[in-house]
């Protein structure tokens, strides 16, 4: 029996909901910054140097001014699944445009010690099926992840036509022609009758805007751009004998550091773990996954069955059995069984709000009684211990993090909810006390919340002149998170305004890949030059999303963080960033039943 069952079966004790509801705004509140996003850095100028690829060097050639049936913007799981459903679909001239030296997207950059998904690689890895690849972990590691990209783009011939090392920096509408210019850093001036867009939010490395981090004088790296020549090792997990003699601070306690600090604590002289707010870190249990079993469950249509099966567990279902069976699964199972107690008539939202409370208190309680067991000294267990709910922050599962602190030479350094207050010649100031160190790790994520035009790099004009940012400048408009009208032929591949399914990202990526290559297909099969949603149609989508009762992720009262706009109140184009309203499970039939159909309901084809 695990750890989270024996807590789960035991009795529990009494839970004082209003306490907890106190400390939860407490600790909120200590963290709340007028700044928003705004407290990070833009990599750029003297920063600049963060962003440099250490894996793969750029390769000189010409530019591209060719034409291609289809560009794809972004070449992680987005690219590669649409590529690879239009390749099925006949369109043999795709061309995926990459600003990594390879494919894989977040997977290309992050290759960090210990980096591997956090949802199960049976349902996250895509087109597992399709390639015939059987992961070797319930929960893969990244080199695994990043060959398995790269396996799609040998499969389905999508390597000759690719632009590695090359961003998008205008994509303009060509009406008279019927097609989109793409222009790029490399010189690129090609054109494409059709562009989806998988960019992402987990590819633009940003800097915590602390005073003087220009200032220090030794070594340092952002996590997406590991460093090994500094550090030794290999993504493969060979040790790190170079930092045997090093003080090494790490700045940032989310999911990247939950992941690369044990792994640190084992090589490290001295390891400096900077923490503005902990982690919720549940159990994990990873382990390796039985070639017989597989074999006997990897029949015709298993991925499909295993992802829905997922989504009824984790997004509203009612799924009889749980194939999955992780922390995201276990939570909603909690949610749904204590709403099944209540009466039919008394399933109001408030009342299922509730439920979702009761239950988030209980699995939190559990989280924060795993520190104590697990973590040695008294005052590192009591600053590891996540006072928020489980959602309002990306949830961790890991086996070794807690352990990590009982290393000695690693120190956790809790700042309060203050941060670092200053970064020196010589390493870091928290509290007025100076921590000398020979690297600093920044762990501080991703680019989320920022403008779309300052993620993607650069924007798109459609009809008329219309500018995509000046279309969205009071929020997005689509219709099923994948067209908007005034932007013929072009589509985005992503949640938002879709299933909005945020437990596993992939499931939304790969019923939009589905979507488009039909609907490509049927507009090449029938000779149509143009796709594009109708501005009624869109309209139309719009309203049904604004019936959505709200979100259970990352509310407003949650802990600032890049689910909640890091707690600074919304403008009203956030009001947009949502998903269908009946859910994830929902959407999926929907959609699925919307392009089986063949009318494709509120798309014009000419």
């Amino acid at each position: 029996m695990t750890m989270t069952e024996q807590a789960r079966d035991a009795k529990p004790a009494a839970i004082d909901k209003e306490r907890l509801r106190l400390k939860y705004r407490e600790e909120r509140n200590k963290r709340l910054r007028p700044d928003g996003n705004d407290q990070y850095l833009q990599i750029k100028g003297q920063l600049a140097h963060y962003l440099e690829d250490p894996y793969t060097p750029v390769v000189e050639r010409a530019p591209k001014t060719d034409h291609v049936t289809f560009a794809f913007i972004g070449g992680g799981f987005a690219g590669l699944a649409t590529a690879a459903r239009l390749t099925e679909a006949g369109v043999k001239d795709v061309r995926i445009v990459e600003k990594g030296g390879d494919f894989g997207g977040t997977w290309y950059w992050n290759r960090y010690p210990g980096a591997q998904c956090d949802t199960a690689s049976m349902v996250y890895m895509p087109l597992l099926e399709e390639t015939g690849h059987m992961p070797s972990e319930k929960y893969a590691h990244a080199p695994e992840i990043l060959a398995h990209c790269q396996r799609i783009g040998r499969q389905f011939g999508l390597y000759d036509n690719a632009l590695f090392h090359t961003e998008v920096t205008s994509l303009d509408w060509e009406a008279a022609q019927s097609r989109w210019i793409i222009r790029t850093t490399r010189g690129d001036a090609f054109t494409a009758q059709y562009v989806g867009i998988g960019t992402g939010p987990l590819h633009v490395p940003k800097l915590p805007g602390i005073p003087g981090i220009e200032r220090f004088k030794g070594h340092s790296f952002h996590t997406s751009r590991w460093d090994y020549d500094y550090t030794g090792g290999d993504p493969n997990g060979a040790p790190m004998e170079k930092l045997a003699d090093k003080r090494v601070g790490i700045i940032g306690t989310g999911a990247t550091s939950v992941q690369c600090i044990p792994h640190l604590a084992r090589a490290c002289k001295e390891l400096y773990v900077f923490q503005r707010t902990p982690s919720s870190v549940d159990v994990r249990g990873n382990g390796p996954i039985d070639p017989d079993w597989f074999a006997d469950i990897a029949t015709p249509g298993w991925q499909q069955r295993w992802l829905e099966n997922f989504t009824a567990n984790q997004a509203g279902g009612s799924a009889e059995e749980d194939l999955v069976q992780d922390g995201w699964t276990d939570l909603s199972k909690r949610i749904r069984a204590k709403i099944m107690l209540l009466p039919r008539e008394q399933r109001s939202v408030e009342n299922m709000r509730a439920a979702f409370e009761d239950s988030d208190f209980e699995k939190m309680e559990e989280i924060r009684n795993r520190v104590d067991t697990i973590v040695r000294d008294a005052g590192t267990a009591k600053n590891l211990k996540a006072w928020y709910g489980q959602l309002c922050k990306r949830p961790c599962f890991h086996d070794a993090y807690l352990q990590a602190f009982n290393t000695p030479g690693t120190h956790l350094v809790d700042t309060d909810g203050k941060g670092v207050e200053e970064i020196t010649e010589n390493g870091i100031v928290v509290a007025g006390k100076e921590y000398k160190l020979d690297c600093i790790i920044y762990a501080s994520g991703f680019e989320v919340g920022t403008e779309y035009k300052r993620r993607a790099g650069f924007d798109a004009t459609g009809q008329d002149g219309i500018k995509l940012s000046e279309y969205w400048a009071e929020g997005m408009r689509t219709k099923h998170g994948i067209h908007v009208h005034g932007f013929p032929n072009l589509f985005f591949v992503q949640p938002t305004q879709g299933a909005n399914l945020i437990s596993n990202v992939p499931h939304n990526l790969t019923e939009a890949a589905r979507t488009i290559a039909l609907m490509v297909g049927h507009a090449q099969a029938n000779g149509f030059k143009e796709i594009e949603v109708s501005r009624e149609a869109e309209n139309r989508w719009v309203e049904l999303l604004l019936t959505a009762v709200g979100r259970m992720i990352g509310g407003p009262d949650c802990t600032p963080g890049y689910y909640n706009n890091e707690g600074r109140e919304p403008g009203p184009a956030a009001k947009l960033n949502v998903g269908y309203p009946a859910g994830a499970l929902a959407y999926f039939k929907y959609i699925d039943e919307w392009r089986r159909s063949g009318q494709f309901e509120g798309v014009q084809f000419r």
